[in-house]
């Protein structure tokens, strides 16, 4: 190959790779907050930014103060104000190129107002498959309320009453049972949150089963693998058929048909057998009684 083709060849490969990282876009970044995005007035709570490996910078903007945090992926908020709360999202920068935004992150502060009540109704002791309203009630005129779940997620509700919300909970299940607590706060300043109300737990209560006791029969050997195989039922006085009675039945069949055809075998060969040792006893009979020829007559 002649030199200018090599070169032509060479700068036709960069110019490739070049448009193709210009069309691969950068992963989004992921943001989270430590140890949680609900932080308590006057706390410590950590930003973190995370990228691909490799990242040569990363940028942390707050939304509301159009505030940058250049250089660095962890911001670490010492104590928490109302300055700090709010919605925040990252990006990182490999050369030239900047990577996507991550998803926002909401930092809520929270202990800014007195604590509002929790209660259930019509109890916390709940039936699966009832009905539940958990009621957050608060002695100032909020019109936004925020339930959560320990462990769980939270959701928040505008309510119309203002000072009351009820968040109903329909065909509770066990998953339902946990720690709830809520919050309230107003639309015009929807990151400075309430203190949060006093744990209400919530206990969704197992039905209880009518066990009726079975005569024992009397012990039979069974082999270990059967025993297995054994399905006992707690509803009702009768014990259904178990699949291994069901496997052991149809192998008893099995091994009945498979003896019996082995016998005809058996019986159609000492059939033939016996057959063919007459019919040669018949030969032998009538080879002995077969009479002598007569004897020549000598001439007088």
């Amino acid at each position: 190959m002649s030199p200018s083709l090599s070169a032509c060849f060479c700068l036709g490969l960069c110019l490739g790779q070049v448009i193709q990282a210009q069309m691969d876009p950068f992963p989004k970044p992921t943001l989270r907050a430590e140890p949680s995005s609900l932080v308590p007035q006057h706390t410590l709570v950590t930003l973190r930014c995370q990228g691909p490996p490799g990242v040569d910078l990363y940028r942390l903007e707050h939304l509301e103060s159009r505030k940058y945090y250049e250089r660095q992926a962890v911001l670490i908020i010492k104590a928490m104000t109302s300055d700090y709360a709010g919605q925040y999202r990252c990006s990182y920068q490999n050369g030239s190129r900047w990577s996507p935004p991550s998803e926002t992150l909401t930092l809520v502060i929270t202990g800014v107002y007195e604590k509002p009540m929790l209660s259930a109704q019509p109890g916390p002791a709940v039936s699966p498959g009832g009905d539940v309203t958990l009621q957050c009630k608060s002695k100032y005129s909020f019109d936004q309320y925020a339930l959560c779940k320990k462990g769980g997620k939270g959701q928040k509700k505008q309510t119309e009453m203002w000072y009351q919300a009820d968040f109903s909970i329909i065909t509770v299940t066990a998953a339902h049972s946990g720690t709830y607590q809520c919050y309230s706060f107003s639309s015009s300043t929807p990151y400075l949150w309430s203190a949060p109300s006093d744990p209400l737990e919530l206990v969704v209560r197992e039905t209880t089963v009518t066990t009726h006791s079975v005569p024992t029969a009397a012990p039979s050997a069974v082999t270990e693998p059967s025993r297995k195989n054994i399905i006992i039922s707690t509803q009702g006085t009768s014990i259904p058929t178990g699949v291994s009675h069901q496997y052991y039945t149809k192998g008893n069949l099995v091994r009945i048909c498979l003896g019996a055809v082995i016998l005809l075998l058996l019986a159609g060969i000492l059939a033939e057998d016996w057959y063919s040792q007459k019919k040669s006893l018949q030969h032998q009979v009538r080879a002995i009684h077969r009479p002598l020829p007569p004897l020549p007559q000598t001439q007088k």
